[in-house]
């Protein structure tokens, strides 16, 4: 009789069409690799490439959007590839935390690709930034929206193989020691990975991520879980730039054009914190809470040292990349710390980081090439000259710095309050004086480029007139239209931080609860 009964769900599962719904499900990875496909067979026709791919991300903005509206609405959606019954079909399940990263993904791929109409020049799009800018959406969009833990470590190898491309636009030598620095490092994590995803099947049989959720409470008397989880720890630590297994970052995040630089600071560290999140919370969470002090302990020193590191710098964009490790000190705490308040707090930290971070270098692009050096000893006096601009640099600062009434006050108030609700009192001094040196290198910045007055112009002679480079504009639409989007979103999740915060809560208890995730991909209570 249960034979029976499990054959005619199986054929009720075979048969039934696939909804709507389920193809919005796979949508945003379909359009990135369909519009990356089609950048590549126009090739010869370089010139139309910016245009076919802000049309390609607009349009995943608009699904994830509605992907982001549909999972709010009525919950998780799963969509099984060849509609083989689960677990045995690659899974794509998208919940509300999965739909917020993705989305926040698309609207800064969006802006950069925007950008990138005046950053990246001819050679750069003969190279293919705009092919691989769509199949890295596909890498990060897939490692979003999956519910196969091997579909995620092939989503982690598409964004990587794209983000390497991306790195050596230009073949400079910079360029080159950067991308072989990021490359093997980064590779190290990804071999630690398929370590423990292969560890993983051998001991539950099944790569689908609610079938293992639901297994792992039966073997966890049994199964060395522990290891397990310490492998994923380590592994997507690495891959988020987490103490300390960060050094590759500040290596290798200064040397590509700036638009990949904050592309790559927007997106690449978040997918890791995303993975983190989906397997240690929702897969393995009586380990995740054991490990919980292991992980606030390099969630304080990455903040931190982090922090120490953006003051010693005198390079913008390496001080940049210190500050990117040190938000992810900031998220790491949120899941050190757990429950409902810690989680919902990494999450708004790190969708706030996503956008907070890609603004930042867009702006450090603008201050070089307004100012002519990325270097804080050759910049000076660029309030006199564009003081809209730097209000605007200011308030970006502010932010990143955690002080009100910007975004990132709000999980760092609510991380903060976490931690003193479960006595991790140095865990807290750790944020507070993270942000406090933070605060300090970013006033350094504004106070040497922005502030200290421009030196006395040389006298003018027929020599230098004849010898000056031309002018640069002061501003570029095309350049600071995406910088002013970033920066509305920072202000206005700043001033009305309650929907996000409301959308935040919502994901944390998915990921704590996940019942809805389950019912999601095993509608009849499914295989077991």
């Amino acid at each position: 009789m249960a034979a029976s009964s499990s054959v005619e769900l199986a054929k009720a599962w075979i048969m039934a069409p696939a909804t709507a719904d389920q193809w919005l499900v796979i949508l945003p990875v379909a359009l990135s690799l369909g519009f990356g496909a089609a950048l590549m067979m126009m090739r010869h026709s370089i010139r139309l490439h910016a245009i076919v791919a802000i049309i390609g991300l607009s349009i995943l903005v608009a699904v994830d959007l509605l992907l982001l509206g549909r999972v709010l609405a009525a919950g998780p959606v799963t969509m099984m590839m060849g509609r083989w019954l689960p677990p045995f079909g690659i899974a794509f399940t998208v919940d509300v935390a999965g739909a917020l990263f993705a989305l926040t993904a698309a609207v800064v791929a969006l802006a950069g690709a925007v950008y990138a109409t005046k950053d990246i020049n001819v050679s750069g799009r003969r190279y293919g930034f705009y092919p691989f800018l769509m199949v890295l959406m596909a890498g990060v969009s897939g490692a979003f929206l999956t519910g196969d833990i091997f579909n995620l470590y092939v989503w982690f190898e598409v964004l990587l193989i794209s983000s390497f491309g991306l790195l050596i636009l230009g073949s400079e030598r910079e360029q080159i020691d950067g991308a072989l620095k990021y490359s093997v490092l980064n590779l190290v994590g990804t071999t630690l990975f398929l370590i423990a995803v292969g560890y993983l099947y051998a001991i539950f049989g099944t790569l689908n991520m609610a079938d293992i959720a639901r297994k792992a409470v039966e073997h966890r008397g049994t199964a060395p879980l522990m290891t397990l989880g310490a492998l994923f720890v380590l592994a997507f630590g690495m891959k988020a730039a987490a103490f300390p297994v960060n050094f590759w970052l500040p290596a290798s995040y200064h040397t590509p054009r700036i638009v990949v630089s904050a592309l790559f600071a927007g997106l690449l560290t978040k997918v890791g914190v995303y993975a983190l999140l989906r397997t240690m919370v929702m897969l393995f969470p009586v380990e995740a809470e054991a490990l919980s002090l292991v992980i606030g302990i390099a969630a304080a020193a990455t903040m931190v040292l982090g922090a120490m590191g953006a003051l010693a710098q005198a390079d913008i964009r390496r001080l940049l990349g210190f500050v990117v490790i040190a938000g992810i000190g900031n998220m790491l705490a949120g899941v050190a710390i757990g429950g409902s308040p810690g989680l919902s707090a990494a999450i708004f930290y790190a969708l706030h980081s996503i956008v907070l971070m890609t603004a930042l270098y867009l702006l450090a692009g603008e201050t070089a090439r307004i100012g002519g050096s990325f270097s804080l000893a050759g910049l000076s006096g660029l309030y006199a000259r564009a003081p809209g601009f730097a209000a605007l640099s200011l308030a970006l600062f502010f932010a990143a710095s955690g002080l009100p009434p910007l975004s990132g006050f709000w999980p760092k108030a609510m991380l903060v309050k976490s931690a003193i609700d479960i006595g991790a009192w140095w865990l807290a001094g750790a944020i507070l004086l993270s942000g406090f040196l933070t605060t300090i290198a970013f006033g350094r910045v504004f106070l040497l480029a922005y502030w200290r007055p421009a030196p006395q112009a040389a006298p003018v002679t027929i020599e230098t007139i004849a010898l000056a480079p031309p002018p640069a504009e002061t501003f570029r639409l095309s350049a600071l239209a995406p910088i002013l989007l970033l920066s509305a979103l920072v202000v206005w999740f700043g001033l009305f931080p309650e929907q996000l915060i409301g959308w935040t809560r919502i994901a944390a208890e998915g990921l704590l609860n996940p019942a809805a995730y389950f019912q999601s991909v095993f509608p009849e209570g499914g295989a077991q």
